[in-house]
């Protein structure tokens, strides 16, 4: 298990990405407050990658980011960050009715890909201009 250094135990530049952080989001995530303790170029490589792709506006909601985030976290099975994109996701607006109909999905749509997966379908349906 990862130790989570309290601030006394990190960089000036650590705690100051810490600090943005927990502006961002009212809390430091475990997930941040480790990489803190082991490499502050890490961590702000990471703090600047989420900022740049789950919270500035873009083409996606945030509540569609932190639901595909929950997905993957899911297939992934990551328990920290599937609860965490799912208490995110609700912070942003996400009902449970919403994170439970996601979960349905995800799902289906794992067992629909070992099916296919397992008997070698060939893909008829494309994207347009993919065919």
């Amino acid at each position: 298990m990862a130790t989570l250094p309290d601030d006394a135990q990190l960089s000036g530049k650590a705690k100051k990405i810490l600090e943005e952080i927990e502006q961002a989001f009212g809390l430091v995530p475990n997930l941040f407050r480790a990489q803190a303790g082991i490499d502050a170029d890490w961590l702000e490589l990471n703090w600047r990658r989420e900022q740049q792709i789950m919270l500035k506006p873009g083409a996606l909601d945030r509540k569609t980011k932190e639901l595909l985030a929950m997905t993957v976290a899911l297939l992934h099975n990551c328990d920290y960050c599937a609860l965490a994109h799912e208490a995110l996701a609700g912070m942003v607006g996400a009902s449970q009715a919403e994170i439970n109909e996601a979960k349905q999905v995800i799902e289906l749509f794992s067992s629909f890909s070992a099916i296919a997966n397992t008997l070698r379908i060939p893909c008829d349906i494309f994207p347009p201009g993919q065919d």
